[in-house]
């Protein structure tokens, strides 16, 4: 859409943009020159390309995860509790302990 276009329909683009994935391509002798989306919607592009940054084989990573899930061979990886135990740390066996609601009447303190 030309700049000159968007001018004269600024609100309803701003309303419209509001709307999940939609966005508007401002073009300027029909070439583009800017893009205009909701505030929510670039902070979640700002946030998805930090974490590409952060992991550049993200994609490859989540892809060999699944195929381990699918044949199993997940369940010889080290376990969180493995790996802290190797760390020096002590983890806690909570396995016994039983949560739920007690059937007992309690006192009322005074």
């Amino acid at each position: 859409m030309p700049i000159s276009e968007a001018r004269k329909k600024i609100f309803d683009i701003a309303k419209d943009v509001q709307k999940p994935s939609n966005y508007y391509t401002l073009t300027e002798k029909g070439r583009p020159k800017v893009v205009m989306m909701s505030a929510e919607e670039f902070e979640s592009w700002k946030e998805t390309m930090e974490v590409l940054e952060e992991f550049p084989d993200l994609k490859k990573d989540v892809e060999e995860t699944n195929g381990a899930i699918k044949t199993g061979e997940y369940k010889n990886w080290t376990t969180l509790e493995e790996l802290l135990a190797k760390e020096g740390f002590q983890v806690a066996d909570k396995s016994h302990k039983k949560y739920g609601v007690s059937s007992k009447n309690k006192t009322k303190r005074r």
